[in-house]
């Protein structure tokens, strides 16, 4: 079986991605897999190939109701049958579904995990031929993940229950060594059949913005990014709303997505955001999963969200298509409190408080350090690589100070204070707060009360922030965590080593390329796309990527043959759209 040729033949797709033929291959032997790649990476090619190739029905289970229907709208383009099962189909609907699956008319099936708690259901999928069972969103069977859903564990137990003993894949984009470990252990899946590729997404420039005037830095960057379609998270619904109007009122074609609107409303915002009628996404963190609009060219965070893999994840829906895109942090202090307050408000247990507030701490981490920003996302996850050479913190051409001096009065107070205190009470003893508090323990005895009098108090948890991010204090676990100098933070004590860092703002950079594609061919088809994207009455990314359109506009293939070429066209595409895209480049060509 030539794997390659079938990619051609039913996606377009030339080559497969790092990774992607692996896990292919394990699942056409039987071997139950779990795939560990980042967004953007193709996973679902890892199910949806080998869903043609094997005899039998390949189940898809699926978290969300919007990934369902966007991966079944993409499959049915590409000729491939396939439907889904969720609480948006009515019951006359569902019937007529399920009767064309008993049938042998669909060869994947999209359903929620919840639907197995419908005993009906289960006997149902009993008299399938059930090939293959597809995992997606995998590590939301974990307790330790960042979205783990008590449903996913529940589903696992029948699995075992189905008479054809389907072979498993498992796919996620953010697992940590923990989480990963979780999903081995409760789907049964051997290590040895884990495919990692690493987490390294190379088309994403990284950038944190601290100290500025958020919604001025915003308008200025889209301003500059007119025409591209992007995502902005922000952490409230209020704020959401006020961030959109705010953008409208600035003529920038925008919309928003909050679990407050209705489900019409949520629906017809987010078609207006995939027919990129507004290319800009305003929204919560309700938007996002599994939507798979391969042309957002920066996903901007207008708040810190609570943990590394969300952030992560979120960032990663820019640049699916491959090309270079933004990934945007805004970061205060106060962002910080506010998570803080919504981990202290949730209904978890201490243990889940307690591990929610580290991961608050790796994304303050993360915020305040001035190493390469993707080199430190790769390291979270326990993976590792050289310097991007192009985040914000590779490109910082700043001079270092040496704060020396002022690190060692950090340190030396915080071991005076017995390493029983925090990034606030230490501030305070620094700048000789009159606090009773601290009179009460005796800390304006210190020799370090004051010693750094005239610095602000916020400058000094900035600095203590510094600190802890680049390995130099150590940071305690739990709601009220404790500071403690490291094994580093000794050796500058010691005076056997120095500490810099930069100062002053950084002025921002952009991801846009120099390509040589020609922008007017790439406009001229872009427009053709969205014509045939009306008609048919699909998001334009489905009908070709941007990647290939500018694979398109480069090339301007004369002919079928050289219209195969262009990546992402396969024959189906070709005798759906070959035709129209052809004349059009005639067109470009005459002109």
């Amino acid at each position: 079986m030539n794997l390659e040729q079938a990619l051609k033949d039913h996606f377009g797709y030339e080559t497969f991605r790092t990774g992607q033929k692996q896990i292919i291959e394990q699942v056409l032997a039987g071997k139950d897999t779990l795939g560990i790649l980042p967004t953007g990476a193709g996973k679902s090619i890892c199910y949806q190939l080998p869903a043609l190739l094997l005899d039998g029905l390949t189940l898809v289970i699926s978290p969300l109701i919007s990934l369902m229907k966007d991966q079944v709208d993409s499959l049915n383009i590409e000729g491939i049958p396939a439907t889904y099962i969720n609480s948006t189909v009515n019951e006359f609907e569902t019937q007529i579904r399920l009767n064309q699956v008993a049938s042998g008319e669909i060869k994947l099936l999209f359903i929620a995990p919840e639907r197995f708690e419908i005993s009906s259901f289960n006997q149902f999928l009993k008299r399938l031929p059930i090939a293959l069972v597809a995992v997606d969103e995998a590590h939301c069977i974990s307790q330790w993940g960042h979205d783990f859903r008590p449903s996913y564990v529940e589903f696992a137990k029948h699995l075992s229950d189905l008479p054809t003993h389907p072979t498993l894949l498992a796919l996620t984009a953010t697992a940590t060594p923990a989480v990963s470990a979780d999903i081995q252990k409760l789907l049964e899946i051997p290590v040895d059949q884990t495919v990692q590729t690493g987490f390294l997404r190379e088309n994403l420039r990284f950038e944190v913005v601290k100290g500025q005037d958020k919604r001025a830095f915003l308008k200025k960057y889209l301003k500059q990014h007119t025409d591209q379609s992007g995502i902005i998270y922000a952490s409230t619904r209020k704020e959401v709303e006020q961030l959109c109007e705010a953008l409208i009122k600035a003529k920038i074609k925008a919309t928003m997505y909050h679990a407050g609107l209705s489900e019409k409303e949520r629906q017809e915002n987010q078609e207006a955001f995939l027919f990129d009628e507004r290319p800009i996404m305003v929204a919560t963190n309700a938007f996002g999963m599994g939507i798979n609009k391969s042309n957002v060219r920066f996903v901007i965070h207008y708040a810190i969200p609570s943990t590394m893999e969300a952030y992560y994840q979120e960032a990663g829906r820019a640049g699916r298509d491959g090309l270079p895109s933004d990934a945007i942090l805004f970061y205060s202090p106060n962002d910080a409190r506010l998570r803080a307050y919504f981990i202290e408000q949730s209904e978890s247990d201490q243990r889940h408080k307690a591990n929610e507030y580290d991961k608050l701490r790796q994304m303050q981490a993360y915020a305040n350090c001035e190493t390469c920003l993707q080199r430190f996302i790769l390291q979270y996850f326990g993976d590792d690589g050289e310097d991007c050479h192009k985040c914000q913190n590779c490109l910082d051409e700043r001079d270092q100070q040496d704060i020396t001096i002022d690190t060692q009065k950090v340190l030396s107070c915080v071991i005076r204070m017995k390493e029983r205190f925090g990034k606030t009470t230490v501030a305070q003893v620094l700048v000789g707060s009159k606090s009773k508090g601290l009179a009460n323990w005796n800390f304006d005895q210190l020799s370090t009360y004051g010693i750094m009098k005239g610095t602000s108090q916020k400058s000094i948890s900035e600095l203590i922030d510094f600190l802890t991010a680049e390995n130099y204090l150590k940071i305690s676990t739990g709601k009220f965590p404790l500071l403690s100098v490291s094994q580093k933070g000794t050796k500058v004590l010691r005076s056997e080593l120095n500490v810099f860092r930069k100062s002053t703002l950084i002025k921002t950079v952009s991801s846009k390329e120099n390509s040589t594609y020609s922008e007017t061919n790439f406009e001229a088809l872009r427009q053709l796309r969205l014509e045939i994207a009306k008609s048919e009455n699909v998001p334009p990314f489905m009908i070709f990527s941007d990647a290939s359109l500018r694979d398109m506009s480069a090339i301007l293939p004369q002919n079928e043959e050289e219209f195969l070429l262009v990546s992402g066209v396969g024959p189906v595409k070709l005798k759906k759209y070959g035709r129209p895209f052809l004349t059009k480049i005639s067109e470009i060509k005459k002109n």
